[in-house]
């Protein structure tokens, strides 16, 4: 047998690749072998498997993707640590590059080879010097999700006690995930508490001593602390599973729309909690990065998140000459290097901002290499470059990464309806202003308006109105509250427990549904001040939490954030041509009305346009109250040719009216209170 095809053999006997890989396939070649272990990876793992922790799992990259510099890095790590650990000798092993350029990969099989008679005479001995009873004892040196969840369950039997159904209270409970987001730090540092808690045992034997003095009491010593640190990164990353299945089961119309509300929020907190462990281990790269680049006074930070680097010949185009070098490419910049053995030499660092990509087929000539290319074209016409590559395929990779950078730093909506955004790093945890989820990461998480002050996701840009208004409501609406009752109103859209905190002065804790005066607000700030009306509390809020109140515009006809399902219970036992105004519960920037007519509860999307809501093309209003003031006096047929009728009687009104007749003979003045209550003190707002 080849000598690859033993060494694939091997791989797989140890644990390293799956019995299926594409390697023992009849049809594959050395090279289908080459590819799969050049990034260093599995070569850095396979050790680990046969001594456990003989590389410190941080010092190599799990994810090196395009990058030459962090594949060879992984690479140098399992040689150095075959020669130090493992105690091979120099002459035994290859070279990086032999690997990386798949240039002579016969010896790397080779030496692989030799490693594996080499291992075979070091696993008998270590089983003979540390008296390991079990093979399967050397692989387990990492817990999987399995592991975790095993451990869990054995933790929580002692409250195995089954609760009665779920309640929208205890949804609440997940809702609040701004507490939460200490899970992204204590995900990114998992694994250095592990290598600091081994390192403490190892040296303190009284630490190591009440340790397991603790462990026996605590769970019969069956987990150590070490096991225990896994769990809560693996649990916070699956509360959106149970969810998902506590959606799927649960039938009442309100409880569902509130676990829908909690799913969408875990969701977004373990996208955030990924995120931020991500990034984490993007700026540990990036400092690997800066220490081998010499001449490099700047920051690599702060060119944004690495898109790869790797060996390109590179022209200007004054100057013809082609010239070898290395290029780290980042959103924002491309540092030209020349390698010096392990290290790189700083050229010129070129500013994406004022290039763009110009493709050249003319220089692509087959089964030639470096003979790939395409331009770096400046904006204003002067100097550019002229990349090359050494194969076809390496070329379309970069120019997908080039492509990527620049859309970053210029996104496509980043100057629609008047707004200048660009690439940010929030020094707080914000949200998106559009659709209200976390800006994901450490650096350079969204966009933000230097006009206007909003941030955003890259995918929200385009769905900003005109710059300078946090709302799509025209000022008109807002007018309108003014004029009814002194100090303007806002609903509450979204909660916000003080997390980002403003600067500006204490946080006003506030839930969805809560109704806000305002006491300073200025259109362009993102922070505004206002007091609870149900708690009287004053603080400051984000601005975009908030929407003009439509309580005080449509009293007892608003019904809030509310389902399809909710709203027919809601009508389904009142008379016909009975209505309400609703939000659609799973977007908040649109309402709907929903009627009883003969004898069945219909459903109206109300339509935004241009600043206008319509529920015909060819009768628009500036605001919802005008709309269902028309449609009090013309029917509904207008639009809907089935449905011949006026919005008649407001659903809450004959209950109003029997609450007041019933505890409040003097009327007028006690409704007007209650169109202000909130979900708090059981008035308007149900949800």
């Amino acid at each position: 047998m080849e000598y690859w095809r033993q060494c694939a053999l091997w791989l797989i006997n140890c644990k390293v690749l799956p019995p299926n890989h594409r390697v023992t396939w009849e049809s594959a070649q050395v090279f289908d072998l080459a590819q799969t272990l050049r990034d260093g990876v599995l070569l850095c793992q396979l050790l680990n498997n046969l001594r456990p922790q003989s590389i410190n799992l941080k010092e190599i990259n799990l994810r090196p993707q395009m990058s030459q510099f962090l594949c060879l890095k992984n690479i140098r790590t399992f040689l150095s640590a075959c020669y130090e650990i493992f105690g091979m000798k120099k002459s035994e092993l290859f070279e990086a590059f032999d690997l990386f350029d798949v240039r002579d990969f016969g010896k790397v099989s080779n030496r692989i080879h030799a490693l594996s008679m080499f291992t075979c005479r070091l696993i008998i001995r270590y089983q003979t010097d540390y008296g390991v009873e079990d093979e399967e004892d050397l692989y387990d040196c990492v817990y999987d999700d399995e592991d975790g969840g095993e451990i869990y369950e054995d933790l929580m039997k002692a409250e195995a006690v089954r609760p009665p159904l779920v309640s929208s209270n205890q949804v609440k409970l997940f809702w609040p995930h701004a507490l939460l987001l200490i899970y992204g730090k204590y995900c990114s540092h998992v694994e250095t508490a592990i290598v600091a808690l081994d390192d403490i045992c190892k040296h303190r034997e009284d630490i190591r001593m009440k340790l397991e003095e603790c462990a026996k009491r605590a769970n019969y010593g069956k987990f150590t602390l070490r096991d225990l640190l896994v769990v809560p990164m693996q649990r916070v990353l699956k509360y959106h599973l149970l969810l998902q299945e506590l959606v799927k089961h649960t039938h009442d119309a309100a409880d569902k729309s509130n676990l829908r509300l909690a799913l969408d929020a875990m969701k977004d907190l373990a996208q955030y909690v990924n995120e931020v462990k991500r990034d984490n281990e993007t700026l540990r790269d990036i400092a690997q990065y800066q220490k081998s680049i010499e001449n490099l006074n700047q920051s690599l930070s702060t060119y944004g998140r690495p898109k790869g680097d790797g060996e390109v010949r590179v022209t200007s185009i004054d100057k013809r000459a082609k010239q070898d070098r290395h290029i780290f490419l980042f959103d924002a910049a491309v540092i030209v290097c020349k390698r010096r053995g392990d290290n790189y030499e700083m050229k010129e660092v070129i500013d994406l901002h004022h290039f763009k990509i110009t493709n050249n087929p003319t220089s692509d000539k087959e089964n030639r290499k470096w003979s790939y290319g395409f331009y770096l074209t400046h904006n204003q016409g002067q100097s550019g470059f002229e990349l090359f590559f050494k194969t076809k395929e390496l070329k379309k990779k970069w120019l997908e990464q080039f492509g990527m950078a620049i859309s970053n730093i210029r996104p496509e909506n980043g100057t629609s309806n008047f707004h200048e955004f660009k690439m940010h790093t929030f020094d707080r945890i914000t949200s998106c202003s559009y659709c209200h989820m976390l800006l994901r990461g450490i650096f350079n998480q969204g966009y933000l308006c230097s006009k206007c002050g909003v941030g955003a996701h890259k995918e929200c840009l385009g769905r900003f109105g005109s710059c300078g208004k946090t709302d799509e409501y025209e000022h008109t609406d807002i007018v309108v509250v003014f004029s009814l009752s002194g100090l303007p109103k806002m609903l509450v859209t979204r909660n916000y427990f003080g997390v980002p905190s403003p600067i500006c002065g204490p946080p006003l804790n506030i839930q969805q549904g809560d109704i806000i005066e305002l006491v300073c607000a200025d259109l362009h700030s993102s922070w505004w001040q206002g007091k609870i009306l149900a708690t009287r509390e004053v603080g400051f809020f984000p601005s975009d939490a908030v929407k003009p109140c439509p309580c005080c515009l449509l009293d007892c006809r608003f019904a809030g954030p509310m389902e399809r399902l909710q709203a027919e219970a809601e009508l389904i036992n009142r008379g016909n041509s009975t209505y309400l105004v609703r939000h659609r519960s799973r977007e908040f920037t649109e309402y709907a009305i929903s009627i009883k007519y003969s004898n069945d509860v219909k459903h109206i999307k109300i339509l935004t346009r241009d600043a206008c809501f319509h529920i015909a093309e060819n009768k628009k209003f500036r605001s919802i109250l005008e709309l269902i003031e028309y449609y009090k006096h013309h029917s509904l047929r207008e639009g809907f040719r089935s449905l011949d009728t006026t919005l008649q009687f407001p659903y809450r009104e004959q209950e109003n009216a029997a609450m007041l007749h019933t505890n409040r003979p003097g009327g007028n003045s006690e409704y007007k209170n209650n169109t202000t209550r909130t979900q708090r003190d059981g008035g308007l707002w149900q949800f």
